[in-house]
């Protein structure tokens, strides 16, 4: 390990106390740059137990830095995943107090849920056509626990992938009758667009996004099961929010959600 595990339990709790009081703190990797992916994967790991212990469940899984972008972006060559648990669900009809969030932003996702579970290594994507379930309009809202968004890949890994919180429309398609690889998403923020985009931007193809993760998480002990919520990446840029603010995503054939922040 390149930080010995009261490091990690130490920068764990500064992120854990950044999200209760909404405060953002410097990145870690300024005070500790020999932290190193690993080490920001069991940090992330810390305080999602920390959170199971209190009750939460695991949900699912979110893909991060998916496009080709983001990676040149973060100087990297593979995407990171987050946790998506129960308690980070919100829901179109319930606006959400964005006072309590330190920097947030909408990501627009085509979304999967699970009808069975998927292999972890090998995993491919015809096993991800044969379990998925459900492809659906989602939003995932993303924030980031370090100040001004200036964070490197380990940052962000040990921040939960910067995710906050995860919105599902109510159309649900039957992966057989979409192309996922081909969805154009519009995203409006009060009547006006403000990013456009297509499912391709996910690493080409959304699909190669849920393999990977698949793979990826049982590198670190985890499968994805039935039932999980999986977000493979934004067809767009993210966009950032204010108070007040009322966002649809549209999805060609997949339908639409939205959200709204008081």
């Amino acid at each position: 390990m390149a930080v010995d595990q009261q490091v990690r339990e130490k920068i764990a709790a500064e992120l854990w106390q950044a999200e209760v009081s909404a405060t953002a703190i410097d990145r870690p990797t300024d005070s500790h740059p020999e932290l190193d992916v690993v080490d920001a994967y069991e940090i992330q790991l810390i305080n999602i137990r920390k959170r199971l212990d209190a009750g939460a469940k695991v949900a699912g899984h979110k893909v991060g830095l998916a496009s080709e972008a983001m990676q040149k972006m973060m100087g990297v060559d593979e995407p990171d995943y987050g946790h998506l648990l129960d308690e980070m669900q919100y829901f179109e009809e319930t606006p959400i107090d964005a006072k309590k969030l330190c920097f947030p932003r909408v990501e627009v996702e085509v979304g999967f849920i699970l009808g069975e579970d998927l292999p972890g290594e090998g995993c491919t994507n015809e096993d991800v056509i044969a379990a998925v379930e459900w492809v659906v309009p989602s939003i995932e809202l993303i924030d980031s626990r370090i100040k001004d968004w200036k964070i490197t890949l380990c940052d962000t890994i040990a921040d939960n992938a910067s995710s906050c919180g995860w919105i599902l429309g109510h159309q649900r398609v039957p992966i057989s009758e979409i192309d996922t690889a081909d969805i154009d998403a519009v995203l409006h923020r009060n009547g006006e667009i403000v990013a456009k985009g297509n499912s391709s931007a996910v690493l080409g193809h959304p699909l190669n996004a849920v393999s990977w993760l698949a793979r990826k998480v049982d590198s670190f002990g985890v499968r994805l099961r039935k039932g999980d919520v999986i977000l493979p990446g934004t067809a767009t840029r993210a966009i950032d929010i204010s108070s007040g603010d009322h966002f649809v995503a549209e999805f060609a054939g997949l339908g639409s959600v939205t959200l709204d922040f008081t």
